[in-house]
């Protein structure tokens, strides 16, 4: 048959969707044999060839020439083919022109499903090439179904589908059927035909991110976020920098009137931030990292352990409730912090040879708490 349509309309697929001509022509064929036999009850090999040059799409049976037929569906003895060509030979494939007419109806029933089978992977392969830099990025995404504890949310305007795992869900917050929220993406797992898309509201790149839409001076390199300590929901601690004496990297985080944090804050449902201006001093860092408690002393124990003394006032808030401020000061020095209080220090140690006071350390810590 004769289709000049059908050129024209697969071209213009291939190039508007980017689908692999003869990957499409591949598929279309197999499925058309499949629809062909189902019709037909016919069980003979169907090949279906095209010539673009003349726009025509013709139908064969193939059969296996051979000396005794043991399949009649599938096998012609040599001397039955040679009733239609006398050059074939033992081995050769005979074929046999047919033309479906009652098949047209099924034939484009099936062509149609096949395109929009490979115009959905298509769109689904772009959609993953455009998303596989997004690892380690946000996005916003819209809540679809809640099941089994799993929150599964809308990506990339309906092409992507994103899993919240209970891990990765802020304990407190609630997620309801088509809320917009914020995720971060972790990880982008391509499984053959299917895209799974791993979103969080718990990882600490998501407090980095937030902060990097928020600063400028983040976004241009000015100020750099050296690390991220996050129990989320609770509170986080983000150390920054910055090489220019002239920038004031803590009070570019806060913003007037404290407008850039409370923005981050917000976004994360309340949750409490910690700006800590990093130093390349360890102890002067772990110092800094226990605010907004007030250090008195720090000194190494050996090359990653620390004990720090505070004011016996001041106790309570260097350790924090169920000892997070220490944990979180802990995971943002990388540090293991042993924080006593500045009698029981006394008491114990004697202030013993070893201890390293930080230079015009009160007035750095007076400086950062709030």
């Amino acid at each position: 048959m004769t289709n000049k349509d059908f050129f024209a309309a697969l071209n213009e697929l291939c190039l508007s969707k980017g689908i692999e001509r003869q990957a499409f022509l591949d598929t279309l064929q197999n499925a058309l044999t499949s629809a062909y036999k189902k019709y037909a009850g016919d069980a003979s090999d169907v090949v279906i060839k095209y010539n673009e040059e003349k726009c025509t799409i013709k139908f064969y049976a193939c059969k296996a020439i051979v000396e005794v037929v043991e399949d009649p569906n599938k096998e012609i003895t040599l001397e039955e083919a040679k009733t239609y060509k006398k050059s074939y030979k033992l081995g050769d494939t005979f074929e046999r022109e047919f033309v479906p007419k009652e098949f047209g109806r099924i034939a484009a029933q099936t062509a149609k499903q096949v395109v929009m089978q490979k115009i959905r992977e298509a769109e689904r392969v772009n959609t993953i090439q455009e998303f596989e830099d997004k690892e380690n990025e946000i996005h916003t995404a819209i809540v679809r179904r809640v099941e089994n504890g799993n929150v599964y949310v809308e990506l990339a305007g309906g092409g992507l589908e994103g899993v919240m795992l209970p891990q990765d869900q802020i304990a407190g917050e609630k997620y309801e059927i088509n809320d917009k929220i914020t995720v971060y993406v972790k990880k982008i797992r391509n499984m053959g035909r299917t895209t799974q898309v791993l979103v969080s509201r718990t990882a600490v790149g998501l407090v980095t991110r937030f902060f990097e839409n928020e600063v400028p001076e983040i976004k241009q390199g000015i100020v750099v976020v050296k690390a991220v300590s996050r129990e989320a929901g609770q509170r986080s601690k983000i150390a920054i920098y910055s090489e220019d004496p002239q920038i004031d990297a803590v009070g570019a985080c806060v913003g007037n009137k404290g407008m850039r944090v409370n923005a981050v804050i917000e976004q994360l449902g309340g949750e409490k931030i910690d700006i800590i201006p990093w130093s390349e001093n360890p102890l002067e860092f772990i110092a800094r990292a226990l605010a907004p408690a007030k250090v008195l002393r720090v000194t190494a124990i050996d090359e990653k352990s620390c004990r720090v003394v505070v004011p016996d006032d001041k106790l309570s808030l260097a350790i924090g409730k169920d000892g997070q401020n220490a944990r979180l000061a802990a995971k943002l020095t990388g540090w293991k912090i042993d924080v006593k209080s500045e009698s029981k220090a006394l008491e114990e140690m004697a202030l013993e040879e070893g201890f390293e006071e930080i230079p015009e350390l009160d007035d750095i810590i007076d400086e950062i708490t709030e």
